[in-house]
């Protein structure tokens, strides 16, 4: 994370949001030596069929995944 002063922030706009991007860091802008506001990268959401594509193929389930399981649970 590192700082930087509102009046510096608007003269060098584009590059700190530019550090922001590439470094992954987290900005904090103060006014009078006080935190205002904070700039974080965003992270863009994968998509499901990303996240779990080394596990596709090589799990199984042998019963029926729509079956209720109360009875390995007990009755509530």
């Amino acid at each position: 994370m590192f700082a930087v002063a509102k009046g510096k922030l608007k003269a060098e706009m584009l590059a700190y949001f530019r550090r922001v991007e590439e470094t992954g860091e987290e900005l904090v802008v103060t006014d009078n030596g006080k935190p205002v506001c904070k700039v974080v990268p965003l992270v863009a959401k994968k998509d499901p069929d990303e996240v779990f594509a080394d596990l596709r193929g090589r799990i199984r389930y042998n019963g029926d995944i729509l079956e209720p399981e109360t009875d390995e649970w007990g009755d509530a």
